[in-house]
This record gives C-alpha cells, structure tokens and sequence, in this order.
C-alpha cells in the first residue's frame, strides 16, 4: 500500500519481491484513489493472498475499482467547478479589479482580459471539469493558492493578500484571495489584482522555491524498481495520453504519475519547467538551440544526447520568448 500511495497505476508485488522478509508468504496488489484536483492520495485498495499468486484478474478489478470511484470524485469536482463560476461571476459584477478563479491546487477555473494576459492562459474560457484546467504560467500565483488552502482548511474565516511579480510589470502586484466553500467543504479561491485589506503574508510564506532547488521526479525502470531523477537530469516530458515520457540523460523512461496537467503543477514552483505545448513539458536549463521558422513558429532543440527537437505551439510562442529572453 506504500509504494501504491507513490505511483499512478496498480502495483503488484510477489511474496518474495516484499522488501520486509515478513512478508514473504503474501502477494499483494494495490491502488492509490486521488483526488481529482489535488491529486493528492485518498485510499488505497488493497488485495492480498496468503501463500499463493494473485489470479490475473486481480489488477484489472483495482484499476475499474479506482476508475469507478475516480468517476465519482469527478463529478464532485465537476459541480464544484459550477459552484466556483457562480462564486466568480458574482464578485465579477461588484468589482472591476482583475480576477481570477482558481481550485485548492492552483488551476485556473476561469480568468477575466486582464488576468488572463498576465498568467499566460485564455480569458473568459470556463474550465469546470478538473482535467481541463489551465496551469497558470506564474508559479508565485500557484503558491499563494496553495498557501491559502492549507490556511483556509484550518481557518475557514481566513483572507489573505501578498505581492508577486507578474510580466507585464517590473513592480510586484498585490493580490486578494478570498477562499471559496461549498457545503463546508474548500472548493476554491479568488484571486484579484490590486489593493487589499485582507490580512497580508509575507512571500516567503508561500512556499517559494527558487529555480534549481534540489527536487526528484519518479520514473520507472522497471514495474516494481522506481528510478529517483533530479530535476537537472529531466529535458523534457512527453505526454502520450495518460502515460508520460521523461527524456533523460539515461534515455526515455516513463513516469510514475500519470497525467502532465499533473508533473506541470508538480514542478511548477521549481520556477525551471515550461509548459510549450499541449504534449510537452520542457526543462529551460536544458534548451540548447531555438530555430526560427518562416511563419515565426518556434522550434526547440534540447541538450539530451538525442538533441530531442521540441515544437512550440502559438499560444505558447510568447510565453517561450520571456522566458528564454530571445
């Protein structure tokens, strides 16, 4: 159950491939059941036989089980995402500040002109279902909306206020956040731009993490053997579906998470991590050469030892310019 709380997909062990000798006379297998904003672990089911091998059915039950719940939690997500498009559109109407909506983990839900422009996703695009959402390129907006739901879960009175540093200025901005409940449950925050009474906290309070900052990304060797990368040694991330491809110095291996939605905002306040396309996910320290195409389409080669060429989608095209100051 402890090494299905770190992985994404169903872990089988044999008796013998136990690491405590105890164990040795049980097969188990197991499944981690997340939530579907935070991705942070719920339960694990578990299934365990005394002396023999679990029948090969046994990890597709755990997968339709976790799936069967998962679908569940989805629709819980789902109706919270209306409940916070309600909440946005209500404080839409007595303010004129930007504003933003984002869920407990950081996502945008939805973002007015202004807001929008200044964390890199599309304006006035509602985004109620969790799979969907938009990862906000301001990693310092993400860490004030988990600041605020660690907060806001322990003190549901809570408001806050702080400063971050956006494109379009050279001066940090202010925020307000306000958190969002349903039925006494934390459903989300709104964020606004510009002055505020709430009670400020300082930045460094928000979990800032300066780029570099020692960090490790689980890949797979093999099924039960998980390989701990520094964030150093990861070029890229490739989504294909639900599975997702690290390119490293040691070649392509997959991920332990499933999803790059989720490695995206996992790394997101290591500050090093672009997101340049709706499949990839590439390490700025290691862009080596950009080509410039006629139409102005970006194309990135990267440091790994196959020079992985990485296309740059438009949307990303602006983003990509700021961040490598090209």
């Amino acid at each position: 159950m402890g090494t299905a709380l770190t992985s994404h997909s169903a872990v089988m062990i044999e008796q013998s491939e136990h690491w405590c000798q105890a164990f040795h006379d049980w097969s188990c297998g197991a499944i981690a059941v997340r939530d579907l904003v935070t991705r942070e672990p719920l339960a694990v089911l578990n299934i365990s036989s005394w002396r023999k091998g679990l029948p090969l059915s046994a990890r597709r039950w755990l997968e339709k089980s976790a799936a069967h719940t998962q679908n569940s939690l989805r629709k819980r997500a789902q109706d919270s995402g209306s409940e916070l498009l309600a909440a946005y559109a209500d404080a839409r109407g007595q303010s004129t500040r930007p504003l933003v909506a984002v869920d407990p983990a950081g996502a945008v839900v939805i973002a007015d002109d202004v807001a929008s422009v200044m964390l890199g996703v599309p304006a006035n695009m509602p985004a109620v279902d969790p799979v969907v959402r938009w990862t906000p390129q301001l990693p310092s907006l993400i860490h004030a909306a988990r600041y605020a739901t660690k907060q806001a879960t322990s003190d549901p009175g809570w408001t806050g206020s702080t400063q971050i540093f956006t494109s379009l200025a050279d001066q940090p901005s202010l925020i307000g956040i306000r958190p969002v409940f349903l039925h006494g449950y934390l459903i989300g925050h709104l964020i606004s731009f510009g002055a505020s009474d709430d009670e400020q906290f300082p930045q460094t309070e928000i979990g800032a993490v300066m780029p570099g900052k020692a960090r490790r990304i689980v890949a797979l060797r093999e099924e039960n053997r998980m390989v701990l990368l520094g964030t150093a040694e990861v070029a890229v991330a490739e989504s294909d579906g639900s599975q997702v491809w690290l390119h490293t110095d040691e070649g392509r291996l997959p991920a332990a998470l499933s999803g790059l939605d989720k490695l995206e905002t996992d790394l997101a306040d290591t500050g090093g991590f672009l997101r340049v396309h709706r499949q990839y996910l590439v390490n700025l320290s290691r862009v080596r050469e950009v080509e410039r195409h006629d139409k102005g389409e970006l194309l990135l080669v990267m440091d790994d030892p196959e020079n992985t060429m990485i296309p740059v989608s438009r949307r990303n095209t602006a983003a990509v310019r700021r961040a490598l100051n090209i």
